[in-house]
């Protein structure tokens, strides 16, 4: 009888701590601000030449999940594991359930429009994996997501959905 009391004992100490180590890790990124999906491959062929190629194809979308605060993006850094970056340097509101899709390549950023251009030409997201981090102002971790071509994107159109 000791023994399977003890066994027990020991399982439910093990599951106890399961559940208090899941909401330590929740609370990392505790972030209204979220990756809602990512255009990691664009159509066609790759062309990151400012003029006449696809780079603003390729985009990430990011989402204000928070139901009654507005998030500004100012100071906020994106980047990926290769140490691509782009940081957020003008005001750039989401209300809430509002999102901005971040561009590659050069145009005009716009709140109505809801994208951000990163003024940049060159490709940001690897074709075939890479994860991607947001970081607030403060420098703690908003959000991350990882993706591989075969494995994250079960259709292969280059599109993946994080959150709804």
């Amino acid at each position: 009888m000791r023994i399977r009391l003890a066994a027990t004992t020991a399982v439910a100490a093990g599951a106890l701590t399961a559940l208090t180590a899941v909401p330590a890790q929740a609370a990392e990124y505790d972030s209204a601000l979220k990756i809602r999906g990512i255009q990691y491959d664009a159509p066609g062929s790759d062309s990151n030449r400012c003029s006449g190629g696809n780079t603003a194809a390729e985009y990430l979308t990011i989402k204000n999940y928070s139901r009654s605060t507005t998030v500004n993006l100012k100071g906020y850094v994106v980047r990926d594991d290769a140490g691509n970056r782009f940081t957020f340097t003008a005001s750039h509101t989401l209300q809430p359930g509002d999102y901005v899709k971040l561009r590659g390549g050069n145009g005009a950023d716009s709140d109505a429009k809801n994208v951000v251009y990163r003024d940049n030409c060159n490709f940001m997201w690897n074709n075939d994996e890479d994860t991607i981090y947001v970081y607030k102002p403060s420098g703690s971790r908003a959000d991350v997501h990882s993706y591989t071509q075969r494995g994250s994107d079960a259709d292969g159109n280059g599109y993946i959905t994080y959150h709804g």
